[in-house]
């Protein structure tokens, strides 16, 4: 197969993001992918809750998820969509940060609600609560396609080593690991993060990205790393998206996955141990 992942620069509008997600989705297809993936919020990258409120929708009423899913129709692919910011209802008024896997019928086969938030102080000037804004998932997914099982996580979670541990010995063969990695935590640990959960999973691991300076009309821009990174489960980086909008481009061969944990089965040597006290 061949999979697209598609590296944005997503504004904090909604219209304006999508018409160009589905400008890259028609020329992957044109160029042979069968399943497209692309980054984190995808929809909307911002950092002021109050825009939030009146650009996102419920995931029924969301206009991105409808447009990509009539997208992925038209071109008779698979879509990974990284993520959407989407509201929830919930009393609080945080978003869900939600991975959908669209089928080519357009059928959403999975969702998955970010678990792990980003909640941290990389610098004096600049820190995040992912979870002021967003209320984490509970719940691990494998989405079942017609060529592999696919685990599906988002940004963050890619620290935490025991979530893709779960899904590889569930059953997953790939990885999804979409993004919207801060610059100075991308440089130092991005790359070494995902070949690491390859490695340790015998999995492929794709993980589309954001890039650039975000435009904002309304709180702070953001920037981010980019970088969309495919991996292969001995850990060899396959596509390397750079720091520009644009396609990754990659063919891979499931095969892959048996060859590389029949060299080094530790995904199925877990033993108990006492941990310390």
């Amino acid at each position: 197969m061949k999979a697209a992942l598609i590296q944005l620069n997503s504004s904090d509008q909604p219209a304006e993001n999508i018409g160009q997600t589905i400008e890259y989705m028609r020329e992957a297809a044109s160029l042979g992918a069968d399943f497209l993936l692309t980054p984190e919020v995808t929809n909307c990258v911002s950092d002021s809750r109050d825009h939030q409120q009146n650009v996102l929708d419920f995931e029924v009423d969301d206009p991105s998820l409808k447009a990509l899913r009539i997208e992925a129709i038209a071109l008779g692919v698979w879509l990974l969509i990284g993520s959407l910011a989407i509201k929830t209802g919930d009393s609080d008024g945080r978003f869900a940060n939600r991975s959908f896997m669209v089928s080519p019928t357009g059928e959403i086969v999975a969702r998955y609600d970010k678990i792990h938030m980003f909640d941290v102080a990389i610098s004096d000037t600049e820190t995040y609560k992912e979870s002021d804004g967003y209320r984490p998932g509970n719940r691990a997914v494998i989405a079942k396609t017609d060529f592999a099982a696919v685990g599906m996580t988002v940004c963050y979670d890619v620290r935490f080593a025991h979530l893709h541990r779960a899904l590889a010995q569930n059953g997953a063969k790939i990885l999804t690991a979409p993004a919207a990695f801060s610059p100075v935590s991308g440089a130092a640990h991005w790359q070494t993060l995902l070949r690491a959960r390859a490695i340790e999973t015998g999995c492929f691991v794709f993980a589309p990205a954001q890039c650039g300076k975000h435009a904002a009309t309304t709180g702070r821009s953001r920037n981010t790393y980019g970088h969309s990174l495919a991996v292969s489960p001995w850990g060899e980086v396959l596509a390397d998206g750079g720091e520009k909008p644009g396609l990754s481009l990659v063919e891979f061969d499931l095969k892959d996955v048996e060859t590389a944990r029949k060299k080094i089965p530790s995904l199925f040597h877990d033993r108990d141990y006492e941990v310390p006290k």
